[in-house]
């Protein structure tokens, strides 16, 4: 009889721990749901970049909107240096939990052949999330120009070598480099001219020291409304939404031509899964809504979202690129 209360004692026991074990199974679990909860606070987007610029504008708009459809707020933090080293340190050191993330741009893709060694790695530190926008290089001459087509001028840089100058600004820059591209496959001697700014290549353009510039449209636009500056390409293999009747500089005689400009949001690598995916849906949702294509393309930036992994391989694809094009043009490296 000892033995048979002692067994029902135990059973007793047993029963009554796997019912606790059950409660407190059940009441952890809405715990663990409000700890997985993404975003519980607000969220930091690094900017490689100053304030009032094409990146800045256009990451504002894409913050603006998500922090409606997050619920939380994306506050901008603008982190500017060369080779965008300070804003990726901060997103790379930062804990992978997706309340630091980072705008990228086809400038990252350039720092890595523009520098002997930079201290992040974005092909292997970054976690991809979206696209948000992509822009084109204009090559534009002065409105009273003997050059009516990019194809005109490329046949008088071939006949006079050396007699053309192309402007540009600084050594190494998108401008710059989409100048080499298109230096090098045009096979034309053209002496490409480096400037401090965007205004003093317009100068220098409207004085004729330089016959050609390279440029991105808004920073040219009010002389080109004022009939001073006359487009005569784009650079990207599609002509563009916003200049239909320019042909691209494929078309104008060099196929295969493209210089695209393109920014995107990455995260500290091992960011998760489900955070990942929750961001990549908002910002597609986000730069497909009306008012932000509009805004975007007042810049002169079509609002284009993707996938991680497309991100992944136009930045990987851009590196091999870029890093060929300055190893061509013996561009010194930082």
């Amino acid at each position: 009889m000892d033995f048979g209360l002692k067994k029902a004692g135990s059973i007793a026991r047993r029963t009554l721990l796997a019912s606790l074990a059950g409660s407190l199974i059940v009441a952890a679990a809405p715990f663990s749901a409000a700890q997985a909860a993404w975003p519980e606070r607000p969220i930091r987007l690094v900017l490689p970049f100053g304030a009032g610029g094409v990146a800045d504008v256009t990451a504002r708009i894409v913050a603006e909107k998500l922090s409606d459809k997050l619920g939380q707020r994306v506050v901008i933090e603008n982190q500017p240096g060369p080779g965008g080293i300070n804003a990726a340190r901060a997103v790379v050191n930062a804990q992978p939990d997706g309340y630091t993330l980072g705008l990228l741009s086809n400038g990252t893709a350039i720092s890595v052949g523009l520098f002997n060694k930079l201290p992040f790695d974005p092909v292997t530190q970054f976690q991809m999330v979206s696209l948000v926008g992509t822009f084109d290089l204009v090559f534009a001459v002065d409105a009273n120009s003997p050059y009516k087509t990019l194809g005109d001028l490329i046949k008088a840089a071939k006949a006079e070598p050396g007699k053309l100058n192309l402007g540009t600004i600084a050594v190494g820059s998108t401008q710059n480099l989409g100048a080499e591209l298109f230096k090098s496959m045009a096979d034309a001697k053209i002496q490409i001219v480096p400037y401090k700014n965007s205004p003093d290549i317009v100068v220098a353009l409207l004085r004729n020291d330089v016959q050609l510039m390279v440029e991105f449209t808004p920073s040219i636009q009010g002389q080109v409304n004022d009939k001073k500056i006359r487009i005569l390409a784009t650079s990207a293999l599609k002509r563009s939404p916003f200049l239909p009747d320019v042909p691209t500089v494929a078309e104008a005689g060099i196929p295969g031509y493209e210089a695209t400009s393109w920014n995107g949001i990455f995260g500290p690598k091992g960011t998760p899964k489900e955070v990942v995916d929750t961001l990549n849906k908002a910002i597609n949702e986000v730069v497909a809504l009306p008012d932000v294509k509009e805004k975007f393309a007042a810049l002169g930036v079509v609002a284009q979202g993707s996938t991680p992994d497309e991100l992944m391989a136009r930045l990987t694809a851009d590196i091999k690129k870029w890093d060929a094009v300055i190893a061509k043009a013996g561009i010194e490296k930082k």
